[in-house]
């Protein structure tokens, strides 16, 4: 039972990242109402899945392009700097939606475009944070820092949803959006009070080739890349959150509320499973195996969400679902930041970033358009199948994933000697 319990020695010992870890707590729950507040306020305006769905495709362009750009700024300036850059900037989306909410109805491309910037801003932000989570803590604190960071958003995943369900049934969307405004405050206040993060010393490559340099360093690291295409395969596939609205109306016959809790399971079993992973992912070395078997897992879990007509059994379904999920992040992040270089960390950030969150969005767009020929339940459960099959196809694909073996004693600047048995 030991191997099971929550290490948080990263929150005891290092201010810097207790601050940064607090302040991302606040504004992400902000962030998760919001991620409820706007599917909602579109299907309310058109009562289309599909307009849903395409949500995701507004979104997941500027987050690919902004990705690979963002990595690299994030590995040639001050990061401290550009968190407090983006994050200002997304406040300001969120005052743009409180505006639309308020006049009433704002037209769907105002919303899809507001989306959009603020998924170009988000990733900028985001390889910086990651990147900055190395440097804030001991090496050996790094893996239960990584759980800690994905229990965090996890925690979000459950408060934000549930809480923006509420805001939204009782008090109207654009209180829902104002929560995130004031959210943004407390990241504001905790990076201000980090240390600057300037770029080491390394010279620096002018962009295009920084950009070039992290995606060859990624190509030559075959669990990287299969951890990228693994995720990739789960959320596309896997992730029926652009029929959420569709389903608490359909299938479940329920309200804002239950929609907040659609929302909110997968977070629960999430937290569950990330916190405990500070205690045990430290320990493991196998993490590739522990990869496949959570994506198979989640996969299985979805199909049966697709066939369940009960609320409570679907969210229960959903909270497994979100257990396995947590177990993939966490492992598939730990090994990322093992094998990477801290002069190239922004740049594989970036890329991790573009693809854990914009495999979702791309995961709307087939979800919505797949619903729209053939019904949300042939959606929610062709989806779930599909990512069975292709984790087993990735696995086959791409063998340096099952036999990645983790080595404690590993430098991180020294990313091949993480790898045995290849």
């Amino acid at each position: 039972m030991s191997g099971l319990a929550v290490d948080l020695s990263p929150l005891r010992t290092s201010r810097e990242f207790r601050l940064l870890w607090c302040g991302q707590l606040v504004s992400t729950t902000g962030r998760q109402i919001t991620a409820v507040a706007v599917p909602y306020q579109v299907y309310r305006l058109t009562g289309s899945t599909l307009d849903v769905g395409l949500l995701g495709l507004v979104q997941v362009v500027p987050l690919v392009l902004f990705s690979l750009v963002g990595g690299a700024i994030a590995d040639a300036v001050d990061r401290r700097r550009l968190m407090l850059v983006t994050t200002s900037l997304l406040a300001v989306c969120s005052l743009l939606y409180v505006a639309g909410a308020v006049e009433g109805h704002p037209p769907l491309a105002v919303l899809y475009a507001v989306s959009a910037v603020a998924a170009g801003l988000g990733a900028v932000d985001q390889p910086a944070r990651s990147a900055t989570v190395p440097n804030l803590v001991p090496r050996a604190q790094l893996p239960a820092a990584v759980a800690l960071m994905f229990g965090l958003f996890q925690v979000t995943l459950i408060g934000g949803p549930a809480v923006g369900g509420l805001i939204i049934g009782r008090l109207g969307l654009a209180a829902a959006y104002l929560v995130d405004v004031g959210s943004f405050g407390a990241a504001l206040a905790a990076v201000a009070l980090i240390r600057p993060q300037p770029p080491g010393p390394e010279e620096r490559e002018p962009p295009l080739r920084a950009i070039r340099s992290g995606l060859a360093f990624a190509r030559r690291q075959p669990v990287i890349l299969a951890g990228f295409a693994i995720d990739l395969d789960a959320m596309i596939f896997g992730m029926p959150r652009a029929l959420f609205p569709a389903l608490a109306a359909g299938a479940f016959h329920t309200g804002p509320s239950g929609l907040g809790l659609l929302y909110a399971a997968p977070g629960v079993g999430g937290a569950v499973a990330a916190i405990l992973g500070t205690g045990w992912v430290g320990r493991v070395r196998h993490l590739g195996r522990a990869v496949i078997g959570a994506v198979v897992l989640w996969g299985l879990a979805i199909a049966a969400f697709g066939l369940t007509g009960s609320l409570a059994l679907g969210v229960a379904l959903l909270a497994l679902a979100g257990g396995a999920d947590s177990v993939s992040a966490v492992c598939r992040s730990t090994m990322l930041q093992t094998l990477t270089p801290d002069h190239l960390r922004g740049r594989m950030s970036a890329t991790y970033a573009m693809v854990v969150m914009g495999g979702p969005y791309a995961g709307d767009v087939e979800a919505g358009a797949v619903a729209a020929a053939w019904g949300t339940r042939v959606s929610v459960v062709s989806g779930g199948l599909l990512c069975v099959l292709g984790a087993g196809l990735v696995a086959a694909a791409l063998p340096a994933l099952f036999r990645y073996r983790a080595d404690p004693g590993v430098a991180p600047d020294a990313p091949a000697a993480a790898l045995e048995g290849r």
